[in-house]
Parts: C-alpha cells; structure tokens; sequence
C-alpha cells in the first residue's frame, strides 16, 4: 500500500468511527476548515453526524453568531464563542437525550497576497464537560493554501474525535517547531468537582454534569478506560443480569497503581461513554474511600483486582488487609469479582483467591469471561 493510500485509508476508519458514535455536532468556522465537511460528508453515514455546518467567512456574518467584533479574527476567544454557540444550536436541533458537541475554528492561512502576522489555527470543542481549545501557529511559507487547508481540517476532525469519545486521534502532519497547544475550560456545572469543591461529579448518559449521589448506594464498575473494550461493556451487563440494578462506570482521576489524569485526558475518557452509560468521576483511588463516598455500594472488579486488594503488601500499617476489610464492611460494601487471564496465561477466578477469616461473604463471583486487554489495543493501534 503506498503511503497516500494508507493515509486515505486511515482517514476513512477513522471517519466510519466518528460517524459510528452516537455524538451529534455543529460545526461553526471561519477562514478555513472546509474540507473537514467535505471529508465528513465524503462516506455515507454524516446525516447520523453533522447536525448543522456554517462557513462563517464574511466579519458580518461572525459577529453575527459570536455576539462581539473580535479585536483579532484569529483567536482562542472567536473559536471559544463559535464552538459554545455551536453547542448551543445543536442542543436546540437534537433530539433530547442525544449527546451533542460544538465546534469552533477560527483561521488564517495563506492567500493569493503576502500577510504579515503567522498564519494559525485555533479549534475549540464545547461539550457539557467544557470547552478544549486547540492552538497551531503554522510554519509559514512551507505549505500552499491547500495544505494548509489540510491541517486546519485535520485539526477540526481531532477535535471531533475528541468530543465523540474516540481515543485514537487522527494523524496531525507536523513540521519542524509546529506544536498543538490544548487547554481545557470547565464548564460551570463540572466546576465544583474540577476545582476539588465536590469529590465526585456524576455524568448522564448524554455526557451532561449532575450531582453526584454522595451517601447513597451504586454498582460500581471502576477502570482507566484506555479505551473502553468489549470485556467492560460485557462484564457489566453480566452484572446488572446478576444483580437486577444498573452499573455505572467509574474513571477516577487519582489511582492506586497507575498515573493520574488531568483534565484533559479525563473528558476524552468519558466522552467514551456519552450514548452508552452514566459515568461518575471521583479522586477516590482506593475502594474504602470510595465506599466511604457511596457506603452500601457494591463493586465490579476482576480477580486480579481483588488479588490486589486482598494483598499484604499495599496494607503497611499495622491493621493490614484485615483493619481495610473491616471497615468496608462497616461500610456495607460488598465486591463481585469476575474472572480474569494473568500474563502467565492461567485463568483466575474467586475461588483461586485466599480471602481472611470473617469476610467471605462480601465477595460473590461471577460467571464471565472476555479476555480483552486495554494495554493490547493501545499497542494493536500503535502498530
């Protein structure tokens, strides 16, 4: 395959993915970004997509939708103001209940005359969750218009993939000193759980910011979620079978034994999930903590999770695995544990599991198995 077909290829995935997902979008832009509409209408199923497009090329028409005549057409503040007035107008057209993005592009890029400032990009994403904004100055004079064009557009289409919840982003063709700046905005209804007002933020299955219900009972399904597979989706179908009450997954920013996530990573995360479920955010690592958040709440987890939680070594203080089990159990919390393949290649269940005296009953296995591996599907799409 030559490398223009395999860039050709590349871009129709990953436009089948976008227009798989259940995210609906307004595009609003200005001075460039045309042929990422072209590229959504270019294979059939844009209408489950693009709600609504606006070329806004005349100061006349911008001013018009941004509500203000920007000192600089170019800028974080325009696309910010068209992204949230996207967001805006396609809340007004979905149907309720639809997840729905903005989109935002303000650009300039070359002309048929010599222009002084840089030529750049800037694209925002406005979603329930915020507003991620996308800067780019270009190197000038190293493309033509329309390979600048190209990169405005590849630019949009990361933003896109973003807000739909899609974790492998389209290739961006940078050179040299180019670098894409992102910032994230929080939107008011997220801002107590991003400023550590609140310890958990719970978001609808159409991605939109709600309390959290603090001291009350949840089925709990927590992970990274990079990305979202068909073992959690499966295991937690299982459970509410098994259970007769809903799951709602967890993507805690603070984890036990992996990196933390920002802000950043943990609307893209999420965004996985608009259409599908509820997912609550929380900065509770550990499953007491959690428990102390939601007490009588009943946890999904595989068995080498629970090994790791019934493991000496994470205990160091003197009350060790025992003192943690004991004030979950005060908690009323209560685990069900699902198989899960080691990297040995054995199958590990509950029953393979050495529980303490006295705590037996907080744990119930369950019958599922799908071995699927985040970390495999991150190297799977690397390769």
């Amino acid at each position: 395959m030559t490398e223009t077909s395999a860039a050709a290829a590349e871009l129709g995935g990953l436009l089948a993915r976008i227009h798989s997902s259940p995210v609906q979008l307004v595009l609003e832009f200005t001075g460039a970004g045309s042929q990422a509409l072209a590229w959504l209408h270019s294979i059939g199923g844009s209408s489950r997509t693009v709600i609504e497009a606006s070329d806004r090329y005349a100061p006349a028409s911008l001013i018009s939708v941004t509500g203000f005549a920007p000192e600089r057409f170019t800028s974080a503040e325009v696309s910010r103001a068209l992204a949230a007035a996207a967001y805006r107008r396609a809340k007004a057209l979905a149907p309720d209940g639809t997840p729905v993005i903005g989109i935002g592009s303000s650009s300039t890029i070359a002309t048929d005359r010599t222009k002084r400032g840089d030529h750049r990009t800037i694209t925002a994403l406005h979603g329930p969750f915020g507003s991620n904004t996308f800067e780019l100055t270009l190197e000038k004079g190293e493309r033509d218009r329309a390979g600048e064009e190209e990169l405005v557009s590849r630019l949009i289409l990361l933003a896109i993939t973003d807000g739909s919840g899609l974790m492998q982003r389209p290739h961006i063709p940078l050179l040299g000193t180019e670098a894409i700046s992102e910032s994230f905005e929080p939107a008011p209804g997220f801002r107590p759980f991003s400023e550590g007002e609140v310890p958990a933020a719970l978001l609808t299955k159409s991605g939109t910011p709600t309390t959290a219900p603090l001291g009350e009972p949840m089925v709990l399904l927590s992970g990274s979620f990079n990305p979202v597979h068909e073992g959690h989706l499966g295991l937690a179908a299982a459970a509410e079978a098994r259970l007769g009450r809903p799951v709602t997954f967890e993507l805690p920013l603070v984890n036990a034994d992996k990196p933390g996530l920002d802000l950043l990573q943990a609307q893209r995360r999420a965004a996985q999930f608009h259409g599908r479920s509820p997912v609550l955010l929380s900065r509770a690592p550990l499953f007491v903590e959690k428990a102390r958040l939601f007490p009588g709440s009943t946890f999904i987890i595989g068995a080498d999770t629970a090994a790791r939680l019934l493991d000496p070594r994470f205990y160091p203080d003197a009350d060790g695995v025992g003192g943690a089990l004991d004030e979950l159990a005060s908690l009323s919390a209560s685990f069900v544990v699902a198989g899960r393949s080691r990297s040995g290649g054995d199958f590990v269940t509950l029953d393979g599991l050495t529980i303490p005296a006295g705590h037996a009953d907080m744990f119930t296995g369950i019958d599922f198995r799908l071995d699927v591996s985040s970390t495999e599907l991150r190297e799977r799409r690397a390769a």
